[in-house]
C-alpha cells in the first residue's frame, strides 16, 4: 500500500521513510482514475499476472492556498465527499492551527512528514484528542497532549501541539463523516463469534478497524476482492503481507457484523475504532 503525493512522489504507511520518487509507479493521475507506468518497480505496481487492489478518494484537484489557520496550508478539498489533502510546514515552536478546507470537522486525520523519517501520526474522533495512534505500527492509543493540544478539529482547522514543532514539511489526509457515504466510530468487543454489530447506515465498500486499548494491526476489508460475508480477506496498513483469510465478518446492507474472536477485531472488552465508506452512497451531501 502506498499514498501518492502528486503523480511523482510516494509514501508508505507501514514505513517511517521520507517521501521518495515513485520509481515509475504512475504515468498520470486522471479525473476518472490513474494510469500505470510500464517502467520502474513493476513487481509492486504492474507485474504480469499479479493481483492488485486500489482504493481512491477524490479530493479537489489542484491545491489552493488556505489561510484559515495560523499556518498557511495548501488544500485540495472535496467538502461534498468529506475528504481533503493538506500540505503545510509546521510551526517553529509552540502550538499552531492548520486549515483543512472541508467546512465540517474531520473525524479522521492521518499526518506524515515528507522530508524526514517519522511515524504516521493519526487522529480519530472516537479515540479522542488527548493522544494519537501510529498508522505504521500495532501500538495502542498513546496519550500525549503535545500532539493535538487536547483540541478537537473544528469546521475550518485542526490543531497541532508543540510535538509537531520544528518547521517540517507535512501532508495530512482528512476525512469528515458524510451521512450515507462515510462513518467513523468505535465499538467494544465481546470475544464471541456472535460479535458486535456496527451500524453504519449503508452497505460498506471499504472498512478499516484498529484496536486502541492494546496492540493490533490496522485491518482493511473491502468488497472488491474475492471473499466476503464470512470469508473476508484482510490487508494491513501497517504491514507488507499479502492478503490473508483471517477475519470472519458479515458485510450487511446497513453495517458490519463481527463473527470472529481475533483480538485485532473482537477481544472481550477491547475498544476499537473504524472508518467505513459506502458501496452505493445514498447521498454526497449532509442532511439538513
Amino acid at each position: 500500500m502506498w499514498f501518492e503525493v502528486g503523480p511523482s512522489n510516494e509514501l508508505y504507511p507501514n514505513l517511517t521513510n521520507a517521501e521518495a520518487a515513485n520509481t515509475g509507479a504512475l504515468a498520470s493521475l486522471n479525473s476518472n482514475g490513474f494510469t500505470l507506468s510500464n517502467g520502474g518497480d513493476l513487481v509492486r505496481y504492474n507485474s504480469n499476472t499479479n493481483a492488485y487492489v486500489a482504493w481512491q478518494w477524490k479530493a479537489g484537484g489542484t491545491g489552493i492556498t488556505n489561510t484559515s489557520g495560523s499556518l498557511t496550508s495548501t488544500t485540495s478539498a472535496n467538502p461534498t465527499a468529506g475528504f481533503s489533502v493538506v500540505t503545510f510546514t509546521t510551526q517553529a515552536s509552540g502550538v499552531a492551527t492548520v486549515g483543512h478546507g472541508l467546512n465540517f470537522a474531520p473525524s479522521f486525520i492521518i499526518t506524515k512528514t515528507r522530508g524526514v523519517t517519522a511515524g504516521w501520526v493519526t487522529y480519530h474522533a472516537s479515540a479522542g484528542n488527548t493522544g494519537y495512534l501510529y498508522l505504521n505500527t500495532t501500538s495502542a492509543f498513546n496519550t500525549d497532549s503535545t500532539i493535538w493540544n487536547n483540541t478537537s478539529p473544528s469546521s475550518t482547522v485542526f490543531t497541532l501541539g508543540s510535538g509537531y514543532a520544528g518547521s517540517y514539511s507535512y501532508v495530512a489526509y482528512c476525512w469528515a463523516p458524510i451521512a450515507g457515504y462515510s462513518a467513523f466510530g468505535s465499538y467494544t468487543g465481546n470475544g464471541s463469534t456472535d460479535g458486535p454489530f456496527i451500524y453504519l447506515g449503508f452497505r460498506p465498500r471499504w472498512i478499516m478497524v484498529k484496536r486502541t486499548d492494546s496492540t493490533g494491526n490496522w485491518q482493511m476489508l473491502d468488497t472488491s476482492r474475492l471473499g466476503y460475508n464470512s470469508s473476508n480477506y484482510s490487508l494491513f496498513a501497517n504491514l507488507t503481507n499479502a492478503e490473508q483469510y483471517n477475519v470472519v465478518t458479515d458485510i450487511l446492507s446497513n453495517g458490519l457484523k463481527i463473527r470472529d474472536t481475533a483480538t485485532d477485531v473482537n477481544a472481550s472488552g477491547g475498544t476499537y475504532i473504524y472508518a467505513a465508506f459506502a458501496e452505493n452512497p445514498f447521498a454526497l451531501a449532509r442532511a439538513r
